[in-house]
């Protein structure tokens, strides 16, 4: 029983994070806010336009098809069929939400330091910006296989607070914690420029980080 409450939960959680109901239309590739050549010399055009034209209109595409088999299943009382579908829509799911934030963190703008009171909470819960810095450049280098780094808010304790997610596991929907900022460790999103050298990409992705975005974020998630 206990195990069937902890399945509804992340499945409840999951739709909540992609806004999905029964009579909700299927999930779309949503567009960039800026060229796929726009956050060069740090990140390539080709890079870009892989990422997000490939891969991630393949999580897409695979959710659709996920929750149609998810809602055919339902409707047809098929538990056994709705649990072996969790694998997909997590995978998928977390695809999806993961790289929809991803994009909206990074800008041409971007770079330097937060103002205000993102750099205030970061202060207050790192200690400094250059800790903060470390701490999370440390924590994504650190993802075995694929993965991400992120800047989380516990809106519980009412911090901030970094981790690490594997794979395409949606930050919110397995830590609880609200997303601010994530960083794709995923080889896809540097391999053809950094080749295997992930520190070069985690040195380089700062320099495009849109703090007018994550302090966004953290506004939002107080409120």
């Amino acid at each position: 029983m206990a195990a069937l409450c902890r399945l509804v939960r992340s499945r409840t959680q999951l739709i909540a994070a992609l806004g999905c109901s029964a009579s909700r239309q299927k999930h779309t590739l949503p567009d960039l806010p800026y060229d796929y050549g726009a956050l060069q010399p740090h990140i390539s055009a080709e890079i870009m336009q892989l990422h997000h034209s490939k891969h991630h209109a393949t999580y897409v595409n695979n959710l659709n098809v996920a929750e149609e088999k998810y809602k055919e299943a339902l409707a047809k009382g098929d538990v056994t069929a709705q649990v072996s579908l969790q694998p997909a829509l997590k995978f998928n799911g977390g695809g999806h939400i993961n790289h929809t934030i991803f994009w909206t963190n990074l800008s041409p703008n971007g770079g330097g330091e937060p103002q205000g009171e993102l750099m205030e909470a970061i202060k207050r819960d790192f200690g400094s910006f250059g800790n903060f810095k470390e701490k999370l450049t440390a924590v994504s280098v650190g993802v075995q296989g694929s993965g991400w780094g992120w800047l989380g808010f516990n809106q519980d304790q009412g911090r901030l607070q970094v981790t690490a997610c594997s794979n395409q596991d949606p930050l919110q929907g397995t830590t609880g914690l609200v997303p601010l900022l994530g960083i794709d460790v995923w080889e896809h999103a540097y391999y053809l420029q950094y080749k295997n050298v992930r520190p070069d990409y985690l040195k380089a992705i700062w320099n495009v980080i849109s703090w007018e975005n994550v302090s966004a974020r953290y506004t939002a998630c107080k409120k």
